[in-house]
């Protein structure tokens, strides 16, 4: 501060010139210089709090919506996001790609936004064509932790140049893209001392986009502590809201886990750091497992530890129950053998709900709302689905004209004409057609025409057309479990229930880091689908048993040369390694170069030569590299989505194959026996009443004529012949 120095070195002490202060001149002089010093540290106050200020983080979270297209004069469609309780949101914006037919006036035409049923943005397309993008504030007020984006509005044309009466073509259409997203900046709250805390941050969509969750394992882990780690890793794939991205499990070495700033470490109390043990009791130990929060230099743990692989097991089987973790609201958690840690499950008894409340729909003509149905994945539907759709409608229609659609997937299943007398309590119930089979998921889709009546249209706006689906449309499905063994039926194979379904895991002696990306891809999916942790997960470094692989769901991953599981399965392989097992061979699908053979790896599902009536998973490569590509393959739906058939090859060039090798695509022949009995079941029943009438009328008949004589004088004559 050179002007602080001027002042005193010319206005204060000048002993060149011998001048003596008295007493009241250095009174004064001392108050300016407080009230100039004061000032200064006031007013430095500012800046110096600017610069240590925290930077606002971000985080764009996008529609879970595929791009979806909207027909009609009034469309609408919703869409969800949330909000983390530890985010301090300084400004929310929803950054909308749409693009509205080339025929609409924009004049005419117009969007409005809401949120939670609040309209908080209207506005009217540009003057031009293709995708287009609007920028909207929302309203930090309306924000709640999970939120109801609402996209409304109408798309008109007009018939000619001095022709304003509005028509509905399908040239009226809105479609919104899928890169549309709501961008947050907030400040970041730092976790508490409780678990519940630590749990919220380590599993925030945030949190994992920008890889700052890990789960550490030793750096030799053994099968319990790998074990431990996939129920740990399912439960949390089950809960996230990111769909292509995962929480890494990582050796204690990796350098990405250390720098991680919320890591889950999971391993028995041998195993652990000395850092880690040291905030536990050895004698605490005795017959538990403990679950205790961490933080040091800015990172924040969670150890999971306890002295026996089994209790390790119980205590991860507790991370994977997301109502335990966020019940827990203290920094240690025990668990014994005792503990009750297993997820509770809705059962599933074949009804699903289409909406938890009334689905208002307000506006003339054309309007539609969408329901997404998905059976447990491992069951599909078989052959006898029906939908009912409970509705309440306004009395000012022109019931001529005004129908209700419903469509599954796109397709028209059936349709029903409104009437004023079922106006408040109308019901269209209607039955998927024989051979119309689905997959565990599909899109119910009800469409409504509610034209006005020409009283109605000299109405003010209070009588505008309305109609509202009711909470208790349900679609009733009949269902069977998945039988394929094919990458369409994936991971149905793994799962039943809901749960894991016996799984066993053969692995690679010794696991590099890339092997431990190839088991973190391999349950991502299986956990996206794990609705709860009852069922059993169990490694094996060596080959199992013929009686594991006999009853066990086997999942086998790594070279052959890492595991003698695939050295032996070798033969049974549809894409084969040659002798030296350093590539795979040529088939009649595929010729393979011989270096191309070396780098590129394989997802296959075959049917078990342990036991016919079982399938089995070989995630393979001839080299760690190519184990993993293969496995980039099956981590998330959208990946395995797009294969149908029981094999995939991939190069490190991301070009992909599938191919179709076994003829009978059944997992069990007999379970499909007993799907096709039950799916002709009522064919059945009626044949076999059919044929009992034919019997019963025949021995009536035979009993008539013996009655009257007429058998026993044909027995006569034909004995007087003789």
């Amino acid at each position: 501060m050179e002007w602080w120095g001027i002042f005193v070195n010319k206005s204060f002490i000048n002993k060149q010139s011998g001048i003596k202060l008295n007493a009241i001149s250095k009174l004064m002089v001392t108050v300016v210089l407080l009230g100039v010093a004061f000032l200064s540290v006031f007013l430095g106050a500012t800046p110096a709090s600017a610069k240590t200020k925290v930077a606002l983080k971000t985080y764009t979270q996008p529609f879970q919506n595929n791009t979806t297209s909207l027909s009609g004069q009034s469309v609408e469609m919703s869409t969800y996001f949330i909000k983390m309780d530890y985010w301090d949101v300084k400004k929310a914006t929803l950054n909308l790609n749409y693009q509205v037919s080339q025929l609409s006036s924009r004049q005419l035409s117009d969007i409005t936004v809401s949120l939670g049923g609040v309209k908080f943005a209207s506005f009217r397309p540009n003057k031009q064509t293709g995708l287009q993008t609007k920028t909207i504030k929302i309203p930090l007020r309306l924000l709640s932790g999970e939120n109801e984006l609402k996209i409304s509005g109408q798309i008109l044309n007009r018939a000619g140049k001095r022709d304003y009466r509005l028509t509905q073509t399908p040239a009226n259409w809105l479609t919104v893209d899928n890169r549309s997203a709501v961008n947050f900046q907030y400040a970041l709250k730092a976790p508490t001392k409780n678990i519940d805390a630590f749990y919220d941050h380590f599993s925030g969509p945030d949190t994992i986009v920008n890889r700052d969750a890990y789960i550490v394992v030793p750096n030799q882990a053994n099968n319990a502590e790998l074990a431990a780690s996939m129920y740990a890793l399912t439960g949390e794939s089950r809960v996230i809201t990111t769909e292509n991205q995962q929480i890494p499990v990582v050796q204690m070495s990796n350098a990405d886990g250390r720098a991680a700033d919320y890591q889950l470490v999971m391993a028995e109390y041998q195993h652990l750091p000395a850092r880690f043990q040291k905030l536990f009791k050895r004698a605490d130990l005795r017959n538990t497992g403990q679950i205790k929060r961490y933080d040091a230099k800015g990172k924040h743990y969670l150890v999971v530890t306890a002295t026996t692989g089994t209790l390790l097991e119980k205590a991860a089987r507790f991370v994977a129950n997301s109502e335990l973790m966020k019940e827990s609201k203290h920094p240690t958690e025990t668990i014994t053998a005792g503990t009750q840690t297993f997820t509770s499950t809705l059962n599933y008894d074949g009804k699903y709900q289409l909406t938890t409340e009334a689905d208002r729909i307000t506006g003339a003509n054309h309007q539609e709302r969408s329901y997404f149905v998905s059976l447990p994945v491992d069951r599909n539907n078989a052959d006898g689905l029906t939908i009912s759709i409970h509705l309440r409608y306004a009395r000012n229609l022109d019931f001529k004209n005004s129908l209700a659609t419903v469509y599954i997937n796109d397709t028209p299943i059936g349709s029903k004409r409104l009437s004023a007398a079922r106006a408040d309590n109308d019901t269209l119930t209607v039955a998927l057609p024989k051979g119309m089979a689905l997959g565990n998921s599909f899109t119910v889709r009800v469409a409504l025409d509610l034209p006005m009546s020409n009283t109605a249209g000299t109405q003010d706006n209070t009588h505008t057309p309305w109609a509202s689906i009711e909470p208790t449309s349900v679609a009733r499905v009949k269902s069977a479990p998945g039988n394929d063994l094919l990458f369409s039926n994936y991971p149905n194979l793994f799962l039943k229930n809901a749960t894991y379904n016996d799984i066993a895991v053969v692995r690679p002696q010794t696991m590099t880091s890339t092997d431990y990306q190839t088991l973190t891809n391999i349950f991502n999916l299986i956990g996206n689908y794990a609705e709860n942790n009852r069922g059993t997960i169990k490694f094996y470094d060596q080959q199992p048993s013929k009686h594991v692989m006999a009853d066990a769901n086997v999942i086998a991953f790594g070279t052959p040369k890492q595991n003698q599981l695939i050295h032996h399965l070798n033969r049974h392989l549809y894409f084969k390694y040659n002798d030296t097992e350093a590539r795979f061979l040529s088939n009649e699908k595929l010729s393979i170069e011989q270096q191309y053979g070396q780098t590129i790896g394989s997802a296959q599902l075959l049917r078990s030569p342990y036991n016919r009536k079982k399938g089995l998973l070989v995630v393979t490569g001839a080299r760690a590299n190519g184990t993993y590509l293969a496995s980039t393959q099956i981590n998330y739906q959208r990946n395995i989505a797009q294969y149908k058939g029981d094999a995939i090859i991939v190069d490190p060039d991301n070009n992909h194959d599938d191919f179709r090798f076994k003829k009978n695509k059944l997992i069990d022949t007999s379970l499909n026996t007993k799907q096709e009995v039950s799916r002709h079941s009522q064919e059945l029943l009626y044949l076999g009443i059919a044929l009992m009438v034919i019997v019963v009328v025949t021995v009536a008949l035979l009993l008539l004529l013996w009655k009257h004589g007429s058998l026993r004088r044909r027995r006569k004559e034909t004995t007087h012949h003789e």
